[in-house]
């Protein structure tokens, strides 16, 4: 399986390449340039590995919750890819996969939506397995529910910064 995925709907910017088990990766802190960085980051990325385009199998996309021109930069890099090479595209969602880097257990993935919110997302790992317990959401840090209580979770993300701290503060209690 060679999949290539794009990343961008957070103010970092990233770009994967998964080759039959080994991952290739670009990643930076950058806003507002990730039109700038994704395709040449892509082409590099498979350079790098050896491959052609026409070798990828899937086209993948960070889908948000986030920010609306990332959002809408990596569905239109990711269609146009797709497109070209008759390829299937996946939308994964963002906080899914920000939960998913913080291992097995209880996870609660956030990122700052801004204007006094945050996205967010409970989420279950179990070994290969990821569940997410309650519907995505966006609104105040105070807001954010966690299903079954505040015991054995892990958070993660952006969105424990925003609003000077509040849902860190809030969860820490």
């Amino acid at each position: 399986m060679k999949l290539l995925a794009f990343e961008l709907a957070t103010e970092a910017c990233s770009v994967a390449l998964w080759d039959d088990g080994e991952v290739r990766e670009r990643f930076e802190v950058a806003p507002r340039r990730h039109a700038e960085l994704a395709l040449p980051w892509a082409d590099a990325l498979l350079a790098e590995a050896g491959l052609a385009k026409s070798q990828l199998d899937v086209i993948a996309i960070g889908r948000g919750p986030g920010a609306f021109t990332g959002v809408r930069l990596a569905i239109a890099v990711g269609q146009g890819i797709a497109l070209a090479l008759d390829r299937p595209m996946v939308a994964v969602s963002t906080l899914a996969a920000l939960a998913w880097q913080a291992g097995e257990g209880l996870v609660l993935a956030s990122i700052d939506a801004r204007m006094g919110e945050v996205y967010a997302g409970a989420y279950r790992r179990e070994g290969d397995a990821q569940t997410l317990l309650a519907a995505e959401s966006v609104g105040p840090p105070e807001a954010v529910e966690l299903p079954g209580g505040a015991n054995g979770w892990h958070a993660v993300g952006t969105g424990l910064a925003a609003c000077d701290g509040a849902l860190q503060s809030r969860l820490a209690r």
